[in-house]
């Protein structure tokens, strides 16, 4: 303060008076200048006093490792030489053409005593071996657990010796303004720290991933910093980085980690069955516009509303009717459709899901036990590329039922992923990687086959007809 003081103090002595208006006016902008400054750094831990972020994360940063992999992927071919006859004439082998690819990333170790590294499913995808190497400099193979495509959650196993972990937080209490720094290996540099505040939560529609409910930070993440951690002052962590917004590939002060909560519910289940099983209720749903909140007759503006509720699924058991209002899922309010389908995705199969809703202007809540997703018509495949769609069996007043056989596209969200590789609700999918599809369980089939290939589906959009790419 004595720098602050001092410059208000010389600008009266050299005028010869006290300090008018301006000179107050100064002084209290100033002031306030040291507040946020003095915020910026924790004042103390433990009674000791902290002039920087290196106490912390010195008690952090051992639990953030690089990971790097090895694999090989499929090469696209152009049609042509995927003819037989063409393949023979030319003497070209029938073995699919493949490249070798090395990656880098970064991991969490969450579980010293049983060596649990979290990342991300994208740094690892397609590795035949994975290594990671810890800040003492040991590098060890590494197995994996499991992975989630739809979270893109991936969960993998060390030798369990002298590691140590990063504590979680709960990440529901986060707040738009905590101070956090993200940790990680931006273009395979090495072990990186950058610092910044929270700026947004609950971030969805950005069609990166099935599952959205992100923790947007300012905190600079870059290519390299997926898998890393994004933690508190404290050193705990919150969040997963996974993502940056960015027309150039660099760091441009937008970048997204997945929840903490999210991940570890994620975990929990990689460690039981390898997979997450998530279940199903059998609801299309729309976010509750102001308009349509008038047309209902409600001052609230925040929830969703049932528009379909498919036969036979378990929310017609459980009594869910469309117009219905869905305000809250386990006791957790709801803001929008990705709300609900984030608190019913990270549920198991045959859990029991409450829905708060209201109806004629009275709240009831609905018991919902979730079945699989197979035995119902609207799945949405695990598939990276359809990401964001609802895929179904033909129903009957549609334009092409009785026409044209295949999987009926019943919902895109705007912005995802399925939405900008061209798909629309109505689209009739006829053909998978050229096999052919008659139903809904033909679809499933076709894209469980391709595993994380990309698609090549063939799409009836009215009277006309054309071959998308998902990747």
């Amino acid at each position: 303060m004595s720098v602050q003081r001092g410059l208000v103090d010389g600008m009266a002595m050299a005028s010869g008076q006290r300090p008018g208006r301006f000179g107050a006016l100064l002084l209290t902008a100033l002031l306030l200048w040291a507040q946020a400054v003095s915020a910026v750094i924790p004042v103390a831990e433990d009674g000791k006093m902290l002039p920087t972020l290196a106490p912390m994360l010195e008690k952090v940063t051992p639990g953030v490792v690089n990971i790097s992999t090895e694999g090989h992927v499929e090469v696209p071919l152009n049609p042509l030489f995927q003819d037989p006859v063409f393949r023979h004439f030319f003497n070209l082998p029938q073995m699919p053409l493949e490249r070798k690819f090395t990656s880098l990333g970064s991991g969490v170790i969450v579980d010293a005593g049983k060596g649990l590294v979290l990342t991300n499913n994208h740094v690892i995808a397609n590795a035949d071996q994975i290594t990671v190497t810890l800040r003492d400099g040991r590098s060890l193979d590494a197995e994996l657990v499991g992975t989630d495509p739809e979270t893109d959650v991936a969960l993998l196993r060390i030798p369990a010796e002298d590691l140590t972990e990063v504590p979680m937080a709960d990440s529901d209490k986060v707040r738009v303004g905590d101070f956090v720094v993200a940790i990680g290996n931006p273009f395979g540099l090495g072990q990186t720290v950058t610092s910044g505040i929270v700026s947004a939560l609950g971030r969805s529609g950005t069609g990166i991933e099935s599952y959205e409910n992100f923790i947007q930070t300012d905190a600079s993440i870059n290519p390299g910093n997926s898998g890393g951690a994004l933690v508190n002052l404290r050193g705990e962590l919150i969040g997963i980085n996974t993502a940056i917004f960015s027309k150039t590939g660099g760091n441009i002060g937008i970048g997204f980690a997945i929840p903490v909560n999210m991940a570890k519910a994620v975990m929990e289940q990689l460690l039981e069955y390898g997979e997450v099983n998530r279940g199903k209720v059998g609801v299309l749903t729309q976010d509750l516009t102001p308009e349509l909140a008038r047309a209902f007759g409600l001052k609230r503006h925040h929830g969703v509303v049932i528009v379909e509720v498919e036969p036979g699924s378990p929310a017609e058991e459980a009594g869910l009717q469309p117009g219905d209002i869905v305000v809250a899922v386990n006791g957790r309010k709801v803001r929008n459709g990705a709300d609900v389908r984030n608190f019913v995705g990270l549920q198991r199969v045959g859990s029991e899901v409450t829905f708060e809703i209201l109806r004629d202007g009275k709240r009831l809540e609905k018991k919902v036990k979730l079945a699989p997703r197979e035995s119902l018509s609207g799945q949405s495949t695990r598939h990276p590329a359809l990401a964001g769609a609802t895929i179904g069996e033909m129903v009957e007043g549609h334009p092409l039922y009785g026409r044209v056989e295949g999987a009926l596209v019943l919902q895109v969200e705007p912005g995802s992923r399925a939405w900008r590789n061209g798909l629309r609700r109505g689209d009739v999918i006829t053909s998978v990687n050229r096999q052919r599809v008659r139903n809904l369980k033909d679809f499933i089939a076709a894209v469980s086959k391709a595993g994380t290939k990309p698609l090549v589906v063939r799409v009836q959009r009215g009277n006309a007809a054309a071959f998308l790419v998902l990747k």
